[in-house]
């Protein structure tokens, strides 16, 4: 059975990896630098080559790889079992020892978990541990970046793909047209390897029944790949479908891109951005006010083209992205009003009053309420979470009625 591709051509020294020369040089710096930061951190998206480089480096200075997977060490005991005696025990060879920690994405983070283990052996390491992920920005991971260095790795460029297609099909001496090349340069969005796999595929199935298995094929584009392409790239025709793949409704969106446009544009920018988030918005009103949902194609333009045509001058460092703050204070907004709508209804059956009187008399309630005897109040039917409600609300008022005492009070505002 042959060996597939992305093996057979998986780069061996650092002049094969294409691409990411600043990233490795970075690289070297760190290991040339070592114990300065005992840990490295290489992040980026599939197929950018993290575990390339970490081979590569192994070679070039002829150290001994102790190489880990994440996913198989996920708890505290894993870890002391099989990383501890490696970062302590010298190499059989007498070289240098290089560790690489793979996919940490999949370590946990309870008392129980790798991760809190992991930070305790970084400080202990005779040699250098390099930890590979998809997306270490995580908050889980916030104490493990203080102690390692980070290098973001790059989409590889669509050019730089087609050449390593080119010349792996050269290599695999088969003839394929330059447009198909150029296609599944195009459709691997940066990821070396799905491009090899795409290509692995044209080689058993053939042209013909790979560009008709292609495509049928949709690629999920997630919300942050979204956000990435409106705000970071071009303005073309392609950008206003950028969000038919995300599984989220317009009204979603709008929050996701309202949440993170101040992490993109400052200034004049940053003004003309939330302009036309707020034109979306206005058309999101006339929708639900009018049903007229024709009008959600131009909420999804203002949302889309409208965004990424803010400005020329595109920022590609990169950023973070997060989620929508506001959901959450809708969420929890909505789950006091349940509560407290709730509680007033069973008010208003028990005192047999209407049920808008009894929302007039709702800031009473927690007074009222709180005051009943038991028999009473099992009469009521509130459940625990309406009693907790009630307590805290009453504290709450309390606490707002002696703080604004105090602060209308002129002679304890001159004795504070």
């Amino acid at each position: 059975m042959t060996l597939p591709l992305i093996e057979k051509y998986r780069a061996k020294s650092f002049e094969d990896i294409k691409g990411q020369d600043l990233e490795i040089q970075e690289v070297k710096n760190f290991f040339n630098t070592f114990p300065k930061k005992r840990g490295l951190i290489l992040n980026g998206s599939v197929g950018t080559g993290k575990t390339s480089i970490v081979l590569a480096l192994a070679k070039e200075f002829k150290l001994e790889l102790f190489e880990l997977n994440a996913s198989d060490l996920r708890n505290k005991l894993s870890l002391d079992a099989i990383l501890k005696p490696s970062i302590e025990q010298q190499s059989l060879f007498n070289k240098g020892k290089l560790i690489l920690m793979d996919e940490a994405d999949g370590i946990t983070t309870s008392d129980r978990g790798g991760l809190p283990e992991l930070i305790a052996l970084l400080s202990k390491t005779s040699f250098p541990i390099i930890i590979t992920a998809n997306d270490i920005w995580q908050k889980k991971f916030s104490l493990l970046r203080q102690k390692c260095k980070i290098i973001n790795l790059k989409e590889v460029n669509e050019t730089i793909i087609f050449e390593i297609l080119r010349t792996v099909s050269k290599k695999e001496n088969k003839e394929i047209k330059i447009e198909t090349l150029n296609l599944i340069a195009r459709k691997s969005k940066g990821d070396v390897r799905a491009a090899l796999n795409d290509l692995q595929l044209i080689l058993e199935l053939g042209e013909k029944e790979f560009l008709s298995e292609l495509f049928s094929r949709e690629k999920q584009e997630n919300i942050f790949d979204a956000l990435k392409q409106v705000f970071q790239s071009e303005t073309t025709n392609e950008i206003i479908r950028i969000y038919d793949n995300t599984n989220l409704q317009l009204d979603e969106i709008l929050l996701w891109v309202e949440e993170n446009i101040p992490l993109e544009y400052s200034g004049k920018a940053l003004a003309k951005a939330y302009d036309l988030l707020s034109k979306a918005d206005l058309f999101k009103g006339r929708i639900y006010r009018q049903q007229h949902w024709r009008f959600l194609v131009y909420e999804n333009f203002f949302l889309s083209a409208g965004i990424s045509s803010v400005t020329k001058l595109k920022n590609k460092k990169f950023i973070s992205y997060k989620k929508p703050s506001r959901i959450l204070k809708i969420w929890l907004s909505n789950q006091k009003n349940a509560k407290q709508k709730s509680i007033t209804n069973k008010y208003a059956k028990f005192t047999h009053m209407s049920k808008k009187k009894a929302s007039k008399e709702k800031y009473l309630l927690p007074f009222i309420l709180n005051n009943l005897d038991k028999q009473t109040k099992n009469k009521l039917d509130l459940d625990e979470k309406e009693e907790e409600f009630l307590k805290q609300r009453k504290i709450d008022l309390i606490i707002s009625k002696e703080l604004n005492r105090f602060t209308n009070n002129p002679i304890n505002q001159t004795t504070y």
